[in-house]
């Protein structure tokens, strides 16, 4: 992969910066009771210094209740907890080179917030704690075990023999069975249309499973595999966490996907090894690291690598910026904020789909791909809300077009075996932009954004002697998103709406970056998760996931290629049955 000397030197700006904003981590569940509590707290060292990552498991101590609650330490080691049963919680402490630490006894009220503040040691400290123990002091046996316990109540954690050697115990915390998790969904349809790298529009089966190892590690697996006798596809994905956090933790990923296309038509094999992390720089500042390998086959193979820097830094509590410098589209497998085990099953399930969009150009393959480089400032509007501005430039090599026609040369167009759909390699575009985004939580049921961006774009010319990507060429445009989604607690429905317009004629996305980042498809989108009534194991969902339903923005073009139309958006339909458990 070649950078020339002016990425490099936006590269260079990245490490320079130091205007960055950071991400803090609040976890919800879906499912909140009226006299619920709150907690709040904050992990330190034996410095003082606030601890990044540190996992945070509270535990009721009602009798038969032994589900837990995950939560995750900011860059300012805080976390919190919302929709709390009222009681007594047992919370436990881990992160890696510390020794784990309890808190018992601790009391939610309703309609209160809880403050906690938790201390942690290294198990140097400890032991040099123990080491300087006065030999004066009246000790007994059992209180040189104390000092490496992490609570007084609990079995010792690292003991103390007398011979000068160290024995590990579990803490009895561990005790706590750790339940995996898994969904399968039975669909028609496909998730991201237009291209040989998706699983196909076919009925399929799916499958994910989450499940913790340990005190913190967690594994998510995903397959699928389709029904088409014609065009048989399918993939498996898996995802390692150490530190069990889905959005900033780190972790490793390794997706395999193979499908035919057509019953004549060559074979895709496609495989995706990613790794992402973060640590902090200094006081303020988080720099989130990531990056994919991707390799595919037809015919003959394409490489790609794709990294994804972002440099946080908090200014002061309501305000921070991020500098971000990534591939694109985006190579990043997860975003920046944890979620709940539904949500974790479902971004296993769409790594299966996260490969860069396949092409063709002279016949040989190649993938969608480009440099996106943004500077934002974020600022929070009160508890719920937060307002965003970003610049951004856009350096695409390979874009992406889609479209449909027929009899069209094989050599560029990729042609989809279920429909008359394409994919097309239409050369390279570059352009700066700006984005205005609002997103506001009205109440615990109802979220609302809306997004404002200019930039460039492909467009069509008059121009009609030579093949089709000599036809478009990068204009500006404006658009405007909004986007609500609503939860209706008595039914058990959720609801995704919303609607993406952009002036003028395009024949590629608009800001593909930031549609990603705030979830705002082109023209008119809904989803509907619809929990059915409970029979047998599991909780049963009916999904159906519409995109583009008025059919805008269609562009017929004539080349010496032939005639298509370019279609920035299809008009799709996926639906069928979920159930996790």
């Amino acid at each position: 992969m070649h950078l020339t000397q002016g990425r490099l030197r936006i590269l260079g700006a990245l490490f320079l910066t130091a205007l960055c904003s950071s991400v803090g981590v609040d976890i919800s569940r879906a499912q909140a009771k009226s006299v619920s509590g709150k907690i709040a707290g904050v992990v330190n060292d034996s410095f003082g210094t606030p601890q990044l990552g540190a996992t945070v498991e509270m535990v009721s101590e009602a009798t038969g209740v032994a589900a837990a609650r995950d939560f995750l330490t900011n860059t300012q080691g805080i976390f919190r907890g919302e929709r709390l049963a009222p009681g007594f919680y047992t919370v436990r402490v881990t992160l890696a080179g510390y020794l784990p630490t309890l808190e018992q006894h601790v009391r939610i009220t309703s309609h209160l917030t809880t403050v906690v503040r938790i201390q942690l040691e290294s198990m140097f400290a400890s032991l040099d704690q123990l080491r300087h123990q006065p030999a004066s002091s009246a000790v007994e046996a059992d209180d040189w075990k104390w000092v490496l316990r992490s609570a007084s109540v609990a079995r010792p954690v690292l003991q103390w023999m007398d011979d000068g050697s160290l024995s590990a115990a579990n803490s009895g915390f561990d005790a706590i069975a750790k339940r995996p998790r898994a969904r399968l969904e039975f669909t028609d349809g496909a998730r991201h249309p237009g291209s040989g790298s998706n699983l196909p529009a076919t009925p399929a089966t799916a499958f994910a499973y989450d499940q913790k190892l340990g005190t913190s590690n967690r594994l998510l697996l995903a397959g699928e595999m389709n029904y088409d006798s014609d065009a048989p596809g399918g993939g498996f994905a898996t995802v390692w966490l150490p530190t069990g956090s889905l959005g900033n933790g780190p972790h490793s990923a390794l997706v395999l996907r193979e499908a035919k296309l057509g019953p004549e038509g060559p074979t895709f094999r496609g495989v995706r090894i990613e790794q992402g992390g973060a640590f902090t720089v200094g006081d303020r500042n988080t720099l989130h690291y990531g990056g994919e390998y991707v390799m595919v086959g037809l015919g003959s193979s394409a490489v790609s690598v794709r990294p994804h820097l972002q440099l946080d830094t908090q200014i002061s509590n309501d305000w921070h910026t991020a500098l971000v410098f990534a591939a694109q589209p985006d190579a990043a497998l997860f975003g920046s904020s944890d979620l709940d085990t539904g949500a974790a099953l479902a971004a296993a399930l769409d790594a299966l789909d996260a490969f860069p969009t396949l092409l063709l150009r002279d016949g040989h393959p190649v993938l969608q791909n480009g440099w996106h480089e943004e500077l934002a400032v974020e600022r929070k509007l009160g508890t719920r809300g937060k307002i965003q501005a970003a610049a951004f430039h856009d350096d695409n090599r390979h874009v992406a077009v889609f479209g449909r026609g027929t009899n069209l040369p094989s050599s560029d167009y990729l042609q989809d075996y279920f429909s008359n759909g394409f994919a097309y390699d239409a050369g390279s575009s570059g352009s700066w932009g700006t984005r205005i985004a609002l997103k506001e939580k009205l109440n615990d049921n109802v979220e609302v954004t809306a997004v404002y961006a200019f930039a460039g774009v492909l467009t069509a010319s008059d121009f009609v002697e030579g093949p089709l990507r000599d036809l478009l060429r990068t204009a500006m445009r404006n658009s405007m998103a909004a986007n609500v989604s609503a939860k209706v607690p008595h039914l058990g429905t959720k609801i995704n709406v919303g609607y993406k317009w952009v002036d003028g004629v395009t024949i590629s996305r608009l800001d593909n970056y930031g549609e990603s980042l705030f979830q705002t498809d082109p023209y008119l989108h809904l989803a509907i998760r619809q929990t059915l009534p409970k029979f047998g194991p599991g909780r049963w969902e009916a999904i159906a996931d519409c995109d583009n339903l008025l059919a805008q923005g269609y562009v017929p073009l004539s080349s010496q290629d032939g005639r298509v139309v370019a279609v920035p958006a299809f008009r799709t339909f996926r639906g069928g049955l979920s159930l996790q458990f």
